[in-house]
């Protein structure tokens, strides 16, 4: 579902989401605020998937995506239908919840597993070529962790989520439904990668990475600049 399509004003190119996950994680919230910046406290449990759009410009790659997100339910009498949805996809979203340990290791021990085992290739120059347990995927892999408004009762902490999508290669998130918080981020960096398989995701650096890079950057313009006295 990569291709382009052609509209009235402009071509869009698809992109197919899948959010996975335990049930109550939040992915319907997640889905809800992105798409209808609404929030509410308590929602149905997904039954089955259910599946909504949204167009969103990507004015420096002089492209329009519109993101096909599909919400799979996470109980586990509907867990054999999931990977019918995200065979094919572009991108998807492992979503657990900062306050329930037992999400998180089920995306470990259940969710990345069945990624591997299923989730069928699908070749294009937009997608993300990623290395998943030395498989080749064409996906573009996100880990969210979600409900960080409530971090005075986390389980899992923020180094724990970057040392598993650094481990697995995705970009990574932590999320909050109720107060909007790396929604809109999540998705548009899910298109970066989407369209530009070369971009760097920053926010998967842990703080002494970010500190080296910066370090980093400082040294290089320094460089720049006494090289440019020197040619004048």
């Amino acid at each position: 579902m990569n291709e382009k399509e052609k509209g009235n004003e402009k071509e869009t190119i698809n992109c197919k989401v899948v959010l996975i996950g335990r049930s109550t994680v939040g992915k319907t919230s997640i889905i809800s605020r992105y798409t209808t910046n609404i929030f509410k406290e308590s929602l149905m449990t997904t039954p089955g998937a259910n599946f909504i759009t949204k167009k969103v410009d990507f004015p420096e790659e002089n492209e329009t995506i519109k993101f096909e997100i599909w919400d799979t339910a996470g109980q586990e009498r509907y867990r054999a239908l999931a990977k019918v949805f995200y065979k094919n996809a572009s991108a998807c979203i492992l979503v657990y919840d900062i306050t329930n340990k037992a999400s998180f290791d089920d995306i470990k021990t259940y969710w990345i597993p069945e990624l591997k085992e299923n989730a069928q290739s699908n070749i294009s120059k937009y997608i993300l070529i990623l290395i998943l347990y030395m498989n080749i995927y064409f996906l573009v892999l996100v880990l969210a962790g979600n409900k960080s408004d409530n971090y005075m009762s986390e389980q899992v902490t923020d180094n724990e989520g970057k040392a598993l999508a650094k481990e697995i290669n995705a970009i990574y998130k932590r999320t909050s439904a109720k107060l909007n918080t790396s929604i809109d981020e999540m998705f548009n960096d899910i298109g970066k990668k989407f369209l530009n398989p070369n971009s760097e995701i920053t926010s998967n650096l842990t703080k002494e990475e970010m500190i080296q890079k910066s370090e980093k950057l400082r040294r290089d313009q320094i460089k720049n600049n006494n090289r440019n006295k020197n040619c004048c």
